[in-house]
């Protein structure tokens, strides 16, 4: 039964009480529960969760697990679709649950798995011999602005151990770019274990793929249509008729993304959104338990909120503390959060007793320029990895499929040389200039080694290309700095047409980025014609140098100038200072002001986190945080020493035998944050976790214990306290 079905027929009963006609409308001037403005409703689902199996129908799913359990979300495969050319709706969420659960988490039993989080692990930290299903219900709504465009997916689940009179709701805003599952493994296991109502909202993003060529879409419910049979149900419509059939004859082949090209600018909303998943959560609990005499049980007052999740999600979470001028939030935990800081003026950062000269610059500014000098930075002696593994992506790319890209470093170092960006003669001089430029840009030694991977894996050229398209508003025809996306040959980067299975499964398999799956990033401007970004050949440099030209403009977009000339943009300059000046001006609506309200909350970063750079996030919203607040502030920072900003890395030779996951902590921010806001537990304090990275041989790392990832501390000891000096955080080496 849908929940506007449900209040419908209270509304027709004839013994129903006056509070219970204000409700409907009625004359009453007592409480009713109103549906908040721009929701509307899907549908809602029981999910009994009798049994752990592969099964496809929501009689054997559950709230977590989709119904494969532990052993499910454990396995190397997803459950097979009884069509994989027709997945039901059904299939694609249970797919979705266990994608999006093992693409932020370690799934493998040596990295933690089973013993130090997941499904069978109880709320208090019993490890048990169960599969950990969550039986409940879970209601499915859409918030819009009218434009039909932003489309936010919000899922509450309410588990059967949701106890009336002891009311807690946990909101969790995807991580990533991530669809309505993308924090079931951070705030959704949490706070479903803790008899809370989840609120899961993918915050405007999500796998919203309009393929150009054949004009099919998501659909809300995950499944596949014709854009003009999906109608008002399609997740993300990119281009109308007349705009798709002439892009799609300049460059067959393309697929839109919604968080890229939806021109809503999503990361604006980020904190509203998840408000308002918090307001519809309270608007679900009172349709259900609320009565004739007490329609509105729930109230921001009487329930507990805690707003929880990683990455973007961490970041939509403090955003949302900012914004919360109603008081629905109590406390924040954000896991390796992307602060977008306002500025870097009025706070410091020391890190060993030494100022740090580079930090506070936005997502847009470090994660495009990261994009120009990391291929080459790679090859420093610093920076050096060689094993050919995910973790030495340049030598494990050559080792799998022959391709040099060790080489298109190489040539990128040269080109960099050529424009006047890079110092030296040699390749090895030009890689350690370029290392050094990111060092001053907010990167730290603790990253040296992993900017081979991350650029290797594509990182810089995805979120370099989506995220100026996104702040921009730009239309998925636009040819924003030559750049598309679409499927591509693996061997020869060549554009090709994307697989009906992998448009049919996406909802499940996708994560709402150009990651391959099935889009990449493609340089139409590519010499010899468009290519994926590691094959293509720049025009000016006329070499396959990963694409120098077009991270070249989408850093001038974000900066407002010519990299190599420092020149300003102009209206002929390439990108025009309009495309920049769109750019920036989506850059200006995202920034934090780092104003929790006094809202108590918990920061976990890592400090070998290369994707979101402590210096840039953690360490510097902490510092603007204390300037803002001062001594009242009740934010505390938890840096983890072997941390870094994918736990789903970890089951990678080189990545597993080097870092810890940071999961743990967030379960622990959480468990701390409960405890604050229910019994008044201090908040920990400041202070540096000095973990065990478990060693041994690159893909085969002995078992994580828990001696590998010891716990933050009450009262940590001299040598670990995070502090502050004037206007500055001090972090100890």
């Amino acid at each position: 039964m849908r929940v506007n079905e449900r209040v419908t027929m209270r509304c027709t009963a004839t013994a129903l009480a006056v509070a219970a006609l204000a409700a409907c409308g009625g004359g009453s001037s007592g409480p009713s529960n109103e549906l908040p403005k721009g929701i509307k409703e899907i549908g809602a689902t029981v999910y009994p969760a009798t049994t752990a199996g592969t099964g496809a129908t929501a009689a054997t799913q559950d709230l977590l697990t989709g119904g494969i359990g532990k052993t499910g979300l454990g396995a190397a495969a997803a459950p097979a679709y009884a069509d994989p050319a027709r997945p039901t709706a059904a299939e694609l969420r249970r797919n979705a649950l266990y994608s999006n659960y093992r693409g932020i988490l370690d799934p493998l039993p040596a990295g933690g798995y089973g013993t130090l989080y997941g499904p069978n692990v109880t709320a208090g930290g019993q490890v048990t011999a169960g599969e950990g299903l969550i039986p409940g219900r879970e209601y499915v709504a859409v918030l819009d602005d009218g434009s039909g465009r932003k489309q936010t997916v919000i899922a509450v689940q309410v588990p059967d151990s949701f106890s009336a009179s002891n009311p807690c709701i946990v909101l969790g805003p995807s991580s990533g770019s991530r669809g309505v599952y993308g924090a079931i493994g951070t705030a959704g296991e949490w706070g479903l274990k803790k008899g809370c109502a989840v609120a899961l909202t993918d915050a405007g993003k999500g796998v919203g793929l309009h393929n150009l060529a054949d004009d099919t879409v998501n659909q809300i419910d995950g499944t596949r249509a014709t854009r003009s049979a999906a109608g008002a149900s399609s997740f993300f419509t990119a281009l109308g008729d007349a705009a798709r059939a002439a892009y799609d004859a300049a460059f067959p082949n393309r697929i839109a993304i919604k968080h890229a090209h939806s021109q809503q600018n999503p990361e604006k909303d980020w904190g509203s959104d998840t408000l308002a998943a918090g307001r519809y959560a309270l608007y679900v609990l009172n349709a259900r338990y609320g009565t004739a005499t007490d329609p509105v049980p729930f109230t921001k007052g009487n329930t507990l909120v805690i707003a929880g999740s990683a990455s973007n999600g961490g970041a939509a979470s403090l955003r949302a503390a900012e914004q919360d001028g109603d008081g629905l939030i109590d406390g924040v935990v954000a896991s390796e959060p992307v602060t977008e800081m306002p500025t870097a003026s009025g706070y410091g950062i020391q890190f060993g007793g030494a100022a740090v000269a580079g930090y506070g610059k936005t997502l847009a500014e470090y994660t495009t320029y990261g994009n120009i000098y990391q291929p080459c930075a790679a090859l420093a002696a610093d920076a050096a990895v060689g094993e050919t593994s995910v973790y030495g992506y340049y030598a494990y790319y050559k080792a799998l499929l022959g391709i040099d890209l060790a080489a298109r470093a190489t040539a990128r170092c040269d080109g960099l040389a050529s424009k006047g960006l890079v110092a030296g003669a040699t390749t090895a001089e030009r890689a350690t200039d370029a290392l050094a430029k990111l060092h001053a840009y907010g990167w730290t030694a603790e990253n040296d080694t992993m900017h081979n991977a991350h650029h290797g894996l594509g990182n810089g050229p995805i979120l370099s290309a989506m995220y100026t398209m996104a702040y921009g508003r730009f239309a998925a025809d636009a040819n924003l700095c030559d750049t598309s996306f679409a499927a591509t040959n693996l061997l020869t980067g060549d554009v090709v047409a994307a697989a009906p299975a992998a448009l049919v499964q996406s909802f499940a398999t996708a994560n709402g980025t150009a990651n391959g799956t099935p889009a990449t990033v493609v340089y139409n401007d590519s010499v010899g014609g468009a290519k994926a970004w590691q094959f293509a050949v720049s025009p000016s440099t006329g070499v396959a140098d990963l694409g120098l030209d077009n991270a070249l403009c989408q850093h001038a977009l974000v900066s407002g100038k010519d990299p190599a000339t420092g020149a300003a943009l102009t209206a002929s300059s390439t990108p025009t200072k309009a495309d920049s000046d769109k750019v920036r001006a989506g850059i200006a609506e995202v920034l934090h002001s780092a104003n929790l309200r006094g809202k108590p909350a918990i920061i976990v970063a890592g400090r070998s986190d290369a994707l979101v750079p402590v210096n840039n996030n953690a360490r510097a919203y902490t510092a603007l945080n204390r300037t803002v607040e001062g001594a009242s502030s009740k934010l505390r920072y938890i840096e983890v020493l072997n941390g870094q900003h994918f736990d789903a890395f970890l089951p990678f030779a080189g990545f597993d035998t080097r870092f810890v996951p940071l999961h743990p902590y967030f379960n622990q921010a959480m468990d701390a944050m409960w405890a604050h806001l229910k019994s008044g537990a201090a908040l920990p304090a400041n202070q540096v976790v000095r973990t065990t990275p478990r060693g041994g041989t690159p893909g085969a790392a002995p078992a994580i214990t828990a001696a590998n990832v010891p716990p933050f501390v009450a009262a940590p000891a001299a040598a670990d306290q995070i502090g502050f000096a004037g206007t500055s955080i001090t972090v100890p080496r």
